[in-house]
């Protein structure tokens, strides 16, 4: 059994990856589904807003701490490889750290950064507001399904 500060390392990676899947589902179901109601340039305009917002230190803490503690507990979990749960720690830190930060690198902010390069309003910006809408939130459901399946995988580890 998984115990002492190794236990609360774990306890923490369910955690933070658990809270990081509510934060993409939330907007996979919500956010982005509310923005492709509003005309292109409204749209455009509030998710730059809202990528603007993502760099501060609030959400980069959270957002990247989530993937430090993967970090740690996969070189932790090869340095113990404790006699149960490693293959759901293992899992689990891969899950998060390829399925929602390594995503993320290589294809949400990307998006991001092509949608911030447009001016809000042009005819350029309105054509790429659909294809990045679609494009965004299936890269988003992956962000998603792979923290919640890190979250359960962590979760497994424990019993």
């Amino acid at each position: 059994m998984i115990d002492g500060p190794y236990l609360v390392l774990v306890v923490v990676g369910v955690l933070a990856t658990a809270l990081m899947a509510g934060v993409f589902c939330a907007f996979s179901v919500l956010v982005m589904r509310g923005l492709a109601a509003l005309p292109p340039a409204q749209g455009v305009a509030a998710m730059n807003a809202i990528n603007r917002a993502a760099m501060t230190p609030a959400f980069m803490v959270v957002f990247l701490g989530a993937s430090v503690v993967c970090a740690v507990l996969a070189v932790v979990t090869f340095v113990l490889w404790p006699r149960e749960g490693t293959v759901e720690l293992l899992l689990g830190s891969a899950l998060y750290l390829f399925g929602a930060f390594g995503v993320t690198a290589a294809a949400n902010v990307p998006r991001n950064d092509a949608l911030m390069g447009h001016t809000t309003g042009s005819p350029e910006a309105a054509a790429y507001w659909p294809s990045y809408l679609r494009e965004w939130t299936r890269w988003n459901h992956i962000r998603t399904i792979a923290s919640t399946a890190s979250a359960l995988a962590y979760l497994l580890a424990l019993v």
